[in-house]
């Protein structure tokens, strides 16, 4: 009888603590969460839609992804200044598609620009930094590269996301450990001005069971308050990514179709 009962409570331990493994999440530290979401990541495409909110201002996005070693294409459209704008990130260099309206300052009327954030044309000067952060936010491998460099997960958990199994870990994400690679919304200027007053800045990573982000969210509320944004101010960057293995061709735009406007 008590082997009996010896073998059905070690029988039970057993039981529950498989039950346990299984509600463990995949990984225990920001780097491990960085390096695998990843791996699974490189090579497909997704497609993805992106919201900021920031006060009472709110701007949405949507669009493809398709992620590599050599960086990640992206191809969206965005609401910029009230006035929609098609871009396009390949190869590192952010090209927009030129309001109607605007397209008489680019010579030949040419519908394309390339866009930087140190250019000397008056587009880029007006605007380069807003648009290279509007592309650039949309990407997943930039944001676990800074999960990599600078995240502290402060809690994981198993959930649901939209009707889907997921993973949730809670970071936070260390400015002054990043340096140069600033996190979506933040321009230097801003960095620079809040150095000190802000030092870390929560983010939330969601994956599915093949360990794919689902979606990214980051908190810039600590920047609104210590820019003197009354406490209740909310600012958020949340990205959702579907359909991971979707094909997605992203080139740049044909070089006929790429204008250059005379520096002011």
């Amino acid at each position: 009888m008590r082997r009996t009962a010896l073998s059905t409570v070690v029988l039970v331990l057993g039981v529950l603590l498989a039950a346990c493994d299984g509600d463990s999440v995949s990984f225990a530290d920001a780097r491990a969460l960085a390096d695998g979401a990843s791996s699974a990541m490189n090579g497909k495409a997704a497609k993805f839609t992106t919201d900021v909110t920031a006060g009472t201002m709110r701007s949405k996005s949507q669009g493809q992804a398709k992620v590599a070693g050599t960086g990640t294409a992206l191809a969206m459209t965005t609401d910029f200044l009230g006035e929609p704008i098609e871009l396009r990130l390949v190869d590192k260099i952010v090209f927009a598609k030129v309001p109607e309206t605007a397209r008489e300052e680019v010579p030949g009327g040419k519908p394309w620009v390339k866009v930087s954030p140190d250019g000397a044309d008056p587009f880029s000067q007006v605007a380069g930094g807003s648009i290279d952060q509007l592309a650039k936010q949309n990407d997943p491998a930039r944001a676990l590269d800074q999960v990599r460099k600078a995240g502290t997960v402060t809690g994981s958990e198993h959930g649901e996301l939209d009707g889907m199994s997921a993973e949730r870990y809670r970071l936070d994400v260390d400015l002054a450990a990043l340096g140069g690679d600033l996190p979506a919304g933040l321009s230097a200027e801003a960095v620079a001005e809040l150095r000190g007053k802000v030092g870390k800045l929560p983010m939330e990573v969601w994956l599915d069971d093949a360990r794919l982000p689902l979606q990214i969210v980051l908190d810039l509320a600590p920047v609104l308050a210590a820019s003197g944004a009354p406490d209740s101010a909310t600012a958020k960057i949340v990205t959702r990514y579907s359909e991971w293995g979707t094909q997605a061709d992203i080139q740049a735009p044909p070089p006929e179709e790429i204008g250059e406007i005379p520096a002011g």
